[in-house]
C-alpha cells in the first residue's frame, strides 16, 4: 500500500510538471504503445472506432489497426484536454507551446487539427493540467491551474472559483448539474455543489485518487490508491469498487463512448492505452499484445 501510495504522488509531479523533451515532427503512423507522455484522451465522436490522444508533443488520432498518426498542426504540449459534450468537431485544450511559456485555453474547431487561443484565463494566461466540458450546460467549462478556474460562456471569460484542501490532479464536471464538479487529490475524492466554491470529501477517505470521470448518464468513475477503479451511479455517491485488479497501475485518464458507456478507454502510468467493452469490470491493451486486468 505504501508504495503504491508513493508511486501515486510521483506519477502526479510528472502529471503536473511535464516533461522537457522535445522530440522531431513526425506525420508517420506509429503503433498505439509508442504514442508517449499521454495527457488526455477523448473517443472522436465522428468515428467511435478512434480515439484522440493529447500528448507532451501533439494531438494524435488513433486507428483500428492499431497504428496513430499525429494530426495537429504543431508538437505543444496539451496538458489540459477535452471534446465538446455535443459538437464533434470542437475540442478544448491548454499547455505549453514547444517554445515554452503558457498557451492559455485554446480551441479547434476541427477535430484537432488546427489549434487558436480562446482566452487567456483568469490571471493568465494559463496552463490547465485539467479541464472539462459541462454536459449539462456546455458553456460551463472547468479548469484548473492553481485554483479551480470556471467559464459560463463556452470558454471566453473565465473567473476563479476556489480549490479543495488538497492538490488537484484532475477534475469532472457533472454531466446533470453545471455546479456539480468533482476533483481526483491527493487526500482522496472531493466533490463541490456550488461551482468550486467549497469542497466536501467523499468515497475512501486518506486514500489519495488519481483520476476522476463522468459518464454521459453522470455516473462517476475514479481511481483510488488502494481501492482501485471506483464508481458511484450519480450525485448521491454512494460508491462501488469496479476493478481492484490493477496491481502496481494507477489510472490517470479516462474515456467513456456516449452511445456505449460501457465502453471505456483508459491511459495509464504505465503510458500505455487500456480498453474495457464491460463498463470497466476488465480491461486489455489497445494494442496486440495482450494483457488483462480483471
Amino acid at each position: 500500500m505504501m508504495r503504491l501510495r508513493h508511486k501515486i504522488i510521483v506519477v502526479a509531479a510528472v502529471m503536473t510538471t511535464g516533461i522537457a523533451t522535445v522530440l522531431a515532427q513526425s506525420t508517420d503512423a506509429i503503433p498505439i504503445s509508442e504514442v508517449s507522455h499521454i495527457h488526455g484522451i477523448a473517443i472522436d465522436p465522428n468515428d467511435p472506432s478512434r480515439l484522440f490522444l493529447a500528448t507532451h508533443y501533439g494531438v494524435y488520432l488513433t486507428s483500428p489497426d492499431g497504428t496513430a498518426v499525429q494530426i495537429s498542426d504543431n508538437r505543444s504540449d496539451y496538458m489540459g484536454f477535452t471534446p465538446h459534450p455535443t459538437d464533434p468537431d470542437l475540442l478544448f485544450a491548454s499547455g505549453h507551446p514547444a517554445g515554452g511559456g503558457n498557451m492559455g485555453v485554446i480551441v479547434s474547431r476541427d477535430g484537432g487539427r488546427t489549434w487558436q487561443q480562446l482566452a487567456a484565463g483568469a490571471s493568465g494566461p494559463v496552463d490547465f493540467h485539467a479541464m472539462d466540458v459541462s454536459a449539462a450546460d456546455p458553456d460551463v467549462i472547468y479548469g484548473l491551474y492553481g485554483s479551480v478556474q470556471v467559464s459560463r460562456d463556452g470558454g471566453g471569460t473565465w473567473e476563479i472559483a476556489g480549490s479543495p484542501l488538497a492538490d488537484v490532479f484532475d477534475l469532472a464536471a457533472s454531466a446533470v448539474d453545471t455546479d456539480l464538479v468533482y476533483a481526483a487529490t491527493r487526500n482522496g475524492i472531493m466533490v463541490s455543489r456550488d461551482a468550486g466554491e467549497s469542497w466536501q470529501s467523499t468515497g475512501p477517505e486518506g486514500q489519495p485518487a488519481s483520476m476522476v470521470h463522468v459518464g454521459p448518464a453522470g455516473a462517476v468513475y475514479a481511481f483510488v490508491v488502494g481501492s482501485g477503479l471506483v464508481r458511484a451511479p450519480g450525485a448521491t455517491l454512494n460508491w462501488s469498487v469496479v476493478n481492484a485488479g490493477f496491481g502496481e497501475r494507477v489510472l490517470l485518464h479516462m474515456a467513456i463512448d456516449r452511445d456505449d458507456p460501457g465502453r471505456m478507454f483508459a491511459v495509464a502510468d504505465d503510458g500505455q492505452v487500456h480498453a474495457s467493452s464491460d463498463g470497466g469490470r476488465s480491461w486489455e491493451l489497445l494494442s496486440n499484445a495482450p494483457d488483462a486486468i480483471d
